[in-house]
C-alpha cells in the first residue's frame, strides 16, 4: 500500500514541473530538537451552552504549567526548542484589559524560554472540545463565522512573535486542520491566514501544514508551490502511527472506542507477545462493571481483528521508515530541504494505571525508533509532550530516564 502511494506521489508530481520550488528562498529559524509545553495556554474555563465567555482567568488554575528550572532543564538536556500551544478562545473572547493580560501572559512565557536558551514556535490549537470556539467555527472554511476574529490573532500573534526576533521566535497558526486530506477550504484558509501574517511580520518563520489532521496524507497532498511568497516556511506533519501502540489507553477517541481498552500492545510489533496483549484486554475490561457486556464483546471482536493487522505489518523500524518515506518523496520531488520539514509532533501514551516495566521499555523503543527515523530522514522534531499522558516529566516534574534515551538528549545534570 504504502509503496503504491509513494510511486502515485511520485508520478504526480514529477509531471507537474511549473510546481517544484525555487532553488533561492528566504531559510527558516532551525527547529531541530523540541518539546511542546501544552498545556500552558490550555485547559480552559469556558462556561457551558448557550453562554460563549470564560471565567478569569480563562486557563485551569491546576494545570500543569513548566517552571523556570524544567525549562534550563529542557535546554540543558539538548531541546534546542519549545513548541508553545495556545487555545484561541480566550484571546478572541475577551477584550480591553483582560485581552492585554492575557498577551502579557504570552509575552512573559516567550520571554522565559527565551531565557533558557531555547527558541520558541508559537502555535495556535483551537480547541475540538469546546462548544463554541471550535475548529470549525474559527477555521473550517473562510467564511466561518469566526476566521476574521482568528485571522485577527493570528496577524497580531505574528507582530509579538516578529519583535521577540525573528531568529528567536516562530508562529505556526494551525495545529491539525479538520478539512479533508487535499480539501480546497484548507487551501484557501491557510493561504488567507499566511498572507496576513507575513504582511504582520515580514521575515518571521511561519509553518504550514497539510489538511486531515497533519497526517501525512495531508502534506503530501499539499502543492507548496503558491505558499512559496510567505517564505520562510517550515512544513510540518504529526507522526502516531501506528495508532494501536501509541494510542493504546486513549479514553477520548468516542469514535473508535475500542482504544479504551487496549493495553499491553508490544513494540516492536511482534505476534508472540499478541496473546499476552489479548489477556490484558481481556482483564481491563473484567474489572470494568459499568459497560455493558454487549459493548464489550463488540469491542473486543474489533480488538482481535486489529491486532492481527498489528501482527501482519510487524511494525518496527523498517515500519516507521517505510511511513515517513512519503514526506520524503514529497519534499524531494517539490525540492524542499528535509531540515525546512519537521515532524511536530510523535509520542505514546502511558497507559494510565498500567505502565508496567515492559510497557515503559515499549514506550521508550518506539520514540526511540520514531525519532531516529525522523533524523534519518533529515526532519526535525518535536516530543508530545512535557506533561499528561504522554509526557516526558511527571507530576513531579521529574523527567523518565528511558525517554530522555529515546530521544537522544545528554546525560542530565
Amino acid at each position: 500500500m504504502r509503496a503504491s502511494r509513494r510511486a502515485m506521489l511520485a508520478g504526480g508530481l514529477a509531471t507537474a514541473g511549473a510546481g517544484m520550488l525555487p532553488a533561492a528562498a528566504a531559510e527558516p529559524m532551525p527547529l531541530r530538537r523540541g518539546i511542546a509545553l501544552w498545556p500552558w495556554f490550555s485547559l480552559t474555563t469556558e462556561f457551558p451552552a448557550p453562554r460563549i465567555d470564560y471565567a478569569w482567568p480563562p486557563f485551569q488554575a491546576d494545570r500543569p504549567v513548566p517552571c523556570r528550572a524544567d525549562l534550563h532543564r529542557l535546554a540543558a538536556l539538548g531541546f534546542d526548542f519549545a513548541r508553545l500551544p495556545l487555545d484561541p478562545g480566550p484571546f478572541v473572547a475577551f477584550t480591553g484589559a483582560r485581552r492585554a493580560e492575557l498577551f502579557g501572559s504570552l509575552s512573559a512565557a516567550i520571554d522565559a524560554v527565551l531565557a533558557a536558551g531555547l527558541r520558541v514556535l508559537v502555535n495556535v490549537q483551537a480547541n475540538a472540545a469546546t462548544h463554541h470556539y471550535t475548529p470549525e467555527a474559527f477555521y473550517g472554511t473562510d467564511r466561518a463565522p469566526l476566521f476574521p476574529a482568528y485571522r485577527d490573532l493570528v496577524v497580531e500573534l505574528a507582530r509579538l512573535c516578529a519583535r521577540k526576533g525573528a531568529d528567536r521566535v516562530a508562529l505556526e497558526p494551525v495545529n491539525e486542520p479538520p478539512q479533508a486530506c487535499g480539501a480546497i477550504a484548507w487551501i484557501r484558509v491557510q493561504d488567507g491566514l499566511l498572507a496576513a501574517a507575513r504582511a504582520a511580520a515580514p521575515s518571521l518563520t511561519l509553518v504550514a501544514t497539510g489538511s486531515c489532521g497533519s497526517l501525512v496524507a495531508g502534506l503530501t497532498a499539499l502543492d507548496p508551490a503558491p505558499l512559496t511568497r510567505f517564505a520562510p516556511l517550515v512544513y510540518t506533519f504529526h507522526f502516531y502511527e501506528p495508532y494501536l501502540f501509541s494510542h493504546q489507553g486513549a479514553t477520548w477517541l468516542t469514535e473508535e472506542p475500542f482504544y479504551r481498552w487496549l493495553n499491553a500492545v508490544p513494540w516492536p510489533g511482534t505476534r508472540d507477545r499478541l496473546p499476552e496483549t489479548l489477556a490484558a484486554v481481556r482483564a481491563r475490561m473484567d474489572a470494568d462493571r459499568s459497560v455493558p457486556r454487549a459493548e464489550k464483546a463488540r469491542d473486543l471482536a474489533v480488538i482481535e481483528a486489529k491486532l492481527n493487522e498489528y501482527g501482519e505489518a510487524a511494525p518496527g523500524p523498517a515500519f516507521l521508515a517505510a511511513a515517513l518515506d512519503p514526506v520524503s518523496t514529497w519534499a524531494e520531488l517539490y525540492g524542499i530541504p528535509p531540515r525546512a520539514v519537521l515532524m511536530g509532533e510523535f509520542g505514546a501514551l502511558r497507559t494510565d494505571g498500567r505502565y508496567t516495566a515492559a510497557r515503559a521499555a515499549d514506550r521508550a523503543a518506539y520514540i526511540r525508533d520514531v525519532r531516529l527515523a525522523a533524523d534519518r530522514a533529515g526532519f526535525g522534531w518535536s516530543f508530545w509532550n512535557l506533561f499528561d499522558g504522554l509526557g516526558l516529566m511527571d507530576d513531579a516534574h521529574v523527567a523518565e530516564p528511558a525517554l530522555m534515551a529515546a530521544l537522544g538528549l545528554r546525560t542530565p545534570p
